[in-house]
């Protein structure tokens, strides 16, 4: 696959900028995907996140894990398919082992533990910069078709 393919993974994400957490892809195949998110100062959360001393909601870097983990790596997988699918994240178990302070960069790994009957599950870790660990754990979601994920009132 081609850096450029990547990006347009990422370009495609179905976020926007003030809640898309993934910079780049740094290599994805059927099986993982590495993906790199920089937590800029100037982020939403950090004004009311532990007002005098900011770090990154831990649910904050659960949903990079996800993007990373289960939408590129969904988006990868589902890339022959037609129409317009998304992967919806659906459940985790993290465990935090450091905090994420402003203007960190994180690297998160991501390996299919499965793909099947629209479900996928990944193991994750996220470090930061300095290779320590962050979190880690597995994410899993479901593909959907995009039209559906609107309110049904």
């Amino acid at each position: 696959m081609l850096l450029n393919d990547f990006d347009k993974i990422v370009a495609n994400l179905p976020y926007g900028d003030g809640f898309k957490f993934v910079d780049h892809i740094l290599e994805m195949d059927e099986e993982h995907v590495i993906g790199v998110y920089r937590f800029r100062e100037s982020e939403y959360f950090y004004k009311h996140h532990f007002i005098n001393n900011s770090i990154t909601p831990g649910v904050i870097l659960i949903e990079c894990m996800a993007q990373i983990g289960l939408a590129c790596l969904g988006s990868h997988l589902m890339r022959e398919e037609s129409g317009n699918l998304d992967v919806v994240f659906t459940e985790n178990h993290i465990v935090f082992n450091n905090t994420v302070k402003p203007g960190t960069v994180v690297i998160v790994s991501a390996k299919k533990e499965y793909f099947r009957f629209g479900k996928l599950k990944c193991l994750v870790q996220m470090v930061d910069e300095n290779e320590q660990k962050i979190a880690e754990g597995w994410v899993s979601g479901m593909i959907i078709n995009a039209q559906n994920t609107g309110n049904n009132d």
